[in-house]
């Protein structure tokens, strides 16, 4: 039975004690054999004594025949990203192509503190904008500098009519102003805000359209072009699906294309010409988003912006 036990005791009564322990799959029916070889006289009493390594391993990985390569589900391969586009690393290949120090693959000297350590210990928007500049510099040293976006300076020309040049003729500067995109991940969002999740884990469906309307509040007010991305990329032979809800975009990503993989493409294009703002909890994507010259902002801070954005709607109601 693969177990072990001590040399057995004489108690006051006469009775014999021994005391041990085995896999509990090998005691399933020991209770039976103990009264059945002792006349009803021996009694078993079992109590949990922990996890140890299984006796018969090789056995029990044959009895479920599972190959890894097969399971969707939960693949033991990587999805590395690269000029906005998703391939496919294998399990004994990440080393060779993982290039980010401080990551778990190359660990930096105890002196020093990894990226993802130093983000969760972000508590503020401050600390997050500070760790920003850290992200950026250890982008820019493995990549080359990031051409940022310039704002050209225009003087406005006013059309004035004899009355009007008969007062100061008025001269005002300003700043081109770009328009702003905000890319929502969907499913980070709801599984990142308690409300959605708790609704998320009944109605999958019910949680999508609570987001939806929040969000198309949310553009109302902000007057941003706001997308939102869902993961679509296991739906087999699925097709790239962009639908107008409202005054926003919903997008639901193609098969084998994940929604950090659609907004790293998009984000790439649009931070040209616009000011982009990335929705998403998601670190390792935060730091390739920063390399594309947009802006990024957690799920939950982002929860912060919207409730304020409501509270001020609430209060031009009441006026």
């Amino acid at each position: 039975m693969s177990g072990s036990f001590e040399q057995p005791e004489t108690t006051t009564d006469g009775s014999a004690l021994i005391h041990g322990k085995a896999p509990v799959s090998e005691m399933n029916h020991y209770s039976a054999d103990v009264i059945q070889y002792t006349h009803g006289r021996g009694k078993l009493s079992c109590t949990f004594s922990g996890y140890e390594e299984c006796h018969n391993a090789e056995e029990v990985i044959a009895s479920f025949d599972y190959d890894p390569d097969r399971d969707t589900d939960n693949p033991c391969d990587s999805v590395f990203c690269s000029h906005g586009a998703g391939y496919i690393v294998k399990w004994d290949q990440v080393r060779d192509h993982a290039h980010i120090k401080g990551s778990a693959l190359h660990p930096e000297t105890d002196s020093q503190t990894s990226v993802p350590e130093r983000l969760s210990r972000a508590v503020s928007q401050k600390d997050v904008f500070a760790q920003d500049k850290e992200l950026m510099a250890i982008f820019e040293k493995t990549y080359g500098p990031v051409k940022r976006r310039q704002y050209r300076e225009t003087q406005e020309i006013f059309s004035l009519t004899d009355k009007d040049k008969k007062k100061d003729t008025n001269k005002a500067l300003k700043y081109e102003m770009q328009q702003e995109y905000v890319l929502v991940d969907g499913y980070n969002v709801i599984f990142s805000w308690e409300h959605l999740k708790k609704t998320a884990d009944t109605n999958i469906d019910a949680a999508r359209a609570q987001l939806t309307n929040i969000l198309c509040n949310y553009q109302g007010y902000k007057k941003c072009e706001l997308i939102l991305v869902f993961d679509a990329y296991k739906v087999r032979g699925g097709i790239e699906k962009i639908e107008k809800e409202g005054n926003i975009h919903i997008v639901y990503t193609k098969e084998a294309e994940t929604a950090d993989m659609y907004i790293e493409k998009v984000t790439h294009e649009l931070a040209k010409k616009h000011r982009v703002r990335v929705v998403t909890s998601d670190r390792l994507e935060q730091i390739i988003i920063l390399g594309n010259g947009a802006l990024r902002i957690s799920s939950n801070s982002f929860l912060e912006e919207v409730r304020a954005a409501e509270k001020e709607i609430r209060e031009l109601i009441d006026q």
